[in-house]
């Protein structure tokens, strides 16, 4: 969030739209402009400062006008909408009403796998994941799932390599994070008028 808020400098005026996410990720920088959160899911409106707005709806069809946010913003929610096709449908959405955009997802060629807390298991085949994912990782550890919660987890999550998710976002820069050298995720970032440089 820090590199985000480095890169756009949002002011008072800066409307954004936040597909998937929470107020968590704007809390952490401060963040008192017009935020739009969506979610398939309603979220709960206690405690949120006036400057959040609740949205319930698609992130592969958006309601709002082309251009019409600011930037539009998306934090590891891609890799969960959907097979291939939902994913472009979801990345041409945010980029056709963001005027500036930022999306991030975990790296599929990243060892540690995220979600699962796990190294490595990601990529095993589905059959051997189902298997291995309640006994051999932390998430399997900690929340016990039952194999249906299994199956959902697997079943809900796509990850990205590099080719792909450059392919969602051709008019966006394609940024890395790194974790000890290895890319751990990416971050499609477009730019109106550029206002500072970008990190690597």
């Amino acid at each position: 969030m820090n590199r985000f808020a480095e890169v756009f400098r949002p002011t008072a005026e800066t409307t954004v739209l936040d597909v998937g996410g929470t107020s968590y990720n704007w809390e952490q920088i401060g963040a008192r402009f017009p935020i739009t959160l969506l979610n398939t899911v309603p979220l709960e409106a206690d405690g949120l400062g006036a400057h959040f707005t609740l949205v319930q709806g698609s992130g592969t069809q958006l309601d709002f006008a082309d251009r019409s946010f600011d930037i539009a913003f998306s934090n590891s929610v891609i890799e969960h909408v959907g097979p291939l096709e939902v994913q472009r449908a979801f990345a041409e959405e945010l980029r056709r009403v963001g005027r500036q955009v930022w999306v991030q997802t975990p790296a599929r060629n990243f060892f540690f796998e995220p979600h699962l807390l796990a190294p490595f298991i990601h990529f095993l085949p589905l059959s051997w994941q189902r298997r291995l994912v309640r006994n051999f990782s932390l998430w399997g550890w900690l929340t016990r799932p039952s194999q249906a919660s299994v199956d959902r987890m697997l079943g809900g999550l796509r990850l990205l390599d590099y080719a792909t998710f450059r392919s969602l976002f051709p008019d966006c820069e394609i940024r890395r994070e790194r974790f000890l050298g290895f890319t751990k995720a990416f971050v499609a970032v477009r730019i109106e008028a550029r206002k500072a440089p970008l990190f690597e």
